[in-house]
């Protein structure tokens, strides 16, 4: 599956979600857009975008997207604090869907 990390995260996240394609949106060179333009791009390009930004549903109409989203809701936005929280990311990724958004809690 194919996963972007949202710029907010940090980038060894990445490497603890294994067995998937993992990105930032540093490395896809999208650092900075808004979220509204980074959806677009992210159409097509990846299976699943996850974030923190609890405000990205409420602001964006997610049920046409091509891929699904998970926000990700814990103390900060640290390794520290999302490390514990992969097991739960990978388990959404089994049944998360395009256009559907799923939320990890910790």
């Amino acid at each position: 599956m194919r996963i972007l990390l949202d710029e907010c995260l940090p980038r060894r996240l990445a490497a603890a979600i294994e067995g998937h394609e993992v990105r930032t949106v540093q490395q896809a060179g999208w650092a900075g857009l808004k979220n509204g333009v980074l959806l677009r791009k992210i159409d097509g390009a990846f299976d699943v975008f996850v974030t923190v930004d609890k405000n990205l549903p409420a602001q964006n109409s997610l049920s046409r997207l091509t891929f699904g989203v998970i926000v990700l809701r814990a103390r900060s936005s640290r390794f520290d604090s999302l490390k514990p929280l992969v097991p739960a990311i990978l388990s959404k990724l089994e049944a998360l869907g395009p256009g559907e958004i799923a939320f990890v809690e910790g």
